[in-house]
């Protein structure tokens, strides 16, 4: 295969995978009311999209599922992944890291349909949760972000060696002392990254969203699925270019964090 043809297979990956993505941030700054097609350059959907209640208040919703979620998924799968990472073999290891690590492996469709199940059992057997809102659609999506969190961790952890932490016990330090002092720091970027990671997921989610949300958890991506059924208008082209930005954002700082800490 010749130089050439692999740069022109290259460019056709690419074109492939952006031209879709390309045209609809270009759609999104078109004048014209019909979303397939350019009539000039303007602004006009997206202050309409500034305008649309409805869409804005499922956008605080799914920030505030998303930074409960990222913040429950670090605090579980921190946890989990400094146990796999640092405590050596122990009677149920192997099946902690297969469960911790299932979400990733399993389709979301089934996670959704699992945790619907669980919450109406729950509900039958103790009144709670009371319905489906934003409560439930916090806890699938922290249940998908804590598996995503563990692996960071514990790849993060697996590459660094026990010196200082056994340095700092051997000059009188306590295993929490040490733990607060050296391994926490040396967790800190990468738990950052993790919760980054998780909120970027469930910002985007809309699976488990879908299976587990109420009236009254209707996140950003559930209003547009339902927007599309009606009829697409060019405000959604204008909200996928807003959550395109912010997603490319936060990976760029996912990407500063684990490069920093490299």
């Amino acid at each position: 295969m010749t130089p050439r043809l692999v740069r022109v297979l290259l460019w056709a990956g690419l074109a492939f995978l952006w031209l879709p993505v390309a045209l609809l941030v270009a759609y999104a700054f078109s004048a014209s009311p019909v979303p397939f097609r350019w009539g000039g350059f303007s602004l006009r959907w997206f202050a309409a999209l500034a305008a649309d209640d409805r869409l804005l208040e499922a956008a605080w919703l799914s920030l505030r599922v998303a930074a409960g979620a990222a913040t429950l998924a670090v605090l579980l799968g921190g946890s989990t992944g400094w146990v796999l990472a640092r405590h050596g073999p122990f009677a149920g290891r192997a099946l902690l890291g297969t469960l911790a690590g299932a979400p990733l492996v399993l389709p979301e469709v089934v996670t959704g349909l699992s945790l619907l199940l669980l919450f109406v059992a729950l509900e039958g057997a103790t009144g709670w949760p009371a319905g489906r809102g934003a409560g439930t659609v916090l806890l699938a999506h922290a249940t998908l972000g804590t598996a995503y969190v563990a692996v960071v961790i514990q790849s993060r952890l697996a590459n660094r060696d026990r010196d200082l932490e056994e340095a700092a016990q051997d000059l009188g330090a306590t295993p929490f002392a040490a733990f607060a002092t050296v391994t926490l720091p040396l967790m800190a970027p990468s738990l950052a990254a993790g919760w980054l990671l998780a909120f970027t997921l469930s910002l985007d989610d809309v699976v488990l969203a879908s299976f587990t949300s109420g009236p009254s958890g209707t996140t950003l991506p559930v209003a547009l699925f339902s927007m599309l059924r009606l009829g697409m208008t060019p405000e959604v082209n204008a909200l996928a270019t807003l959550l395109l930005v912010a997603a490319a954002l936060t990976l760029g700082l996912v990407g500063l964090l684990l490069r920093g800490r490299d």
